[in-house]
């Protein structure tokens, strides 16, 4: 799965020049992929202490996370899902805002409009109608936004992935549906789920090009997504690409993988580490050295002792955010609420 398969319905063929890939921007990727590993370890060393409600690590997916995110311009809108949490700290976003949500402190740890990233969705492929409806909003105002939703491999099935690539498609918004096929959806492997030859083949059913690409090689994922962006930047509709991977963890810290996934399989696929892979090949060019290979992994371990120590902090909010923000005008019951939880703050911080 190294090779860029076009679905029946394929893209035009890009400007080779756009999607070369310089030394500097591949280094970039490393350090930001070796990050993201870091921080997968870190957050799933929260998960066992207790200290997130829980955690899906992404360890393995680091590819295309990095290669996607750094793919699209600082003012196109990211849509992830729960796992995304590597593209959004490739995007810049705070590592402790990034872990809010598996904390249970708010919804939401950073301000979607500031950082063009949507809130981390849990319920499955609703983000690809937001990013579908976002995209076509600024499709008709003009402004040159591109939308790029993040899915997995089982959210294919929901009603809400087809009704958005087919508004998409009709409307010819400018998104970028990005599938990250990890084998599984939960405990359900892709054959039981899915009768397609590929994912990417869904596309052709909607009019649009489907791409079918190694999720593993980072390059491949920036030039897929990169080219997909750019297509449809051009006014020439919305693309699925399909990343084949693998996830290695469970798909939480609260699932016991070993129920359904045979014994050996994940190992097969660690031979095929896209982090591991990506500094063979930059040490092979010689745009990377073993020494600096060693400083880009101290400076990642740093990062997470980092994150630790801010992490220990307690967090801190004002307990009446709770009611603003969701509705103009309060419900009678849920003003009644705002009201005494008012009180009962006003009082306590009297008896301090």
């Amino acid at each position: 799965m190294t090779v860029l398969e076009a679905a029946p319905a394929a893209a035009a063929p890009a400007d080779p020049a756009a999607t070369e890939v310089p030394p500097a921007r591949q280094l970039l990727m490393y350090r930001a992929m070796v990050v993201g590993r870091a921080f997968n370890r870190q957050a799933t060393a929260f998960s066992r202490q207790g200290r997130l409600a829980v955690y899906p690590s992404s360890r393995g997916q680091e590819a295309c996370q990095v290669g996607s995110a750094l793919a699209v311009r600082p003012t196109d809108w990211l849509f992830p899902t729960y796992r995304e949490s590597v593209a959004l700290l490739t995007r810049g976003i705070d590592p402790v805002q990034v872990l809010t949500l598996f904390r249970g402190d708010q919804h939401c740890g950073y301000d979607p409009a500031a950082e063009r990233t949507a809130p981390q969705c849990t319920p499955l492929a609703t983000q690809c109608l937001h990013a579908a409806g976002l995209a076509d909003a600024a499709r008709m105002a003009g402004d040159p936004v591109v939308a790029l939703a993040y899915i997995g491999d089982g959210a294919t099935s929901e009603g809400d992935f087809h009704e958005a690539l087919n508004y998409a498609a009709v409307r010819r918004a400018p998104v970028v549906f990005l599938v990250q096929n990890n084998q599984y959806a939960i405990s359900v492997p892709l054959a039981k789920q899915t009768a397609a030859r590929t994912l990417a083949d869904k596309a052709a059913g909607y009019g649009m090009p489907g791409v079918r690409i190694d999720g593993n090689d980072v390059l491949q994922v920036y030039r897929a997504v990169h080219d997909a962006a750019e297509r449809a930047r051009a006014g020439h509709g919305p693309t699925l690409v399909e990343a084949v991977t693998y996830r290695i963890d469970a798909h939480t810290n609260a699932d016991d993988d070993t129920r359904y996934r045979p014994a050996g399989e994940a190992d097969a696929w660690v031979a095929q580490d896209p982090v591991d892979r990506l500094e063979r090949d930059l040490l092979a060019a010689g745009v990377l050295d073993r020494a600096a290979a060693d400083g880009i992994a101290a400076a990642a371990d740093a990062f997470a002792a980092e994150l630790s120590t801010r992490f220990a902090e307690p967090p801190t909010g004002d307990p009446m955010q709770l009611f603003r923000h969701v509705y103009h005008h309060l419900p009678p019951h849920l003003r009644e609420q705002s009201e005494q939880l008012a009180a009962e703050l006003a009082a306590a911080e009297q008896g301090a």
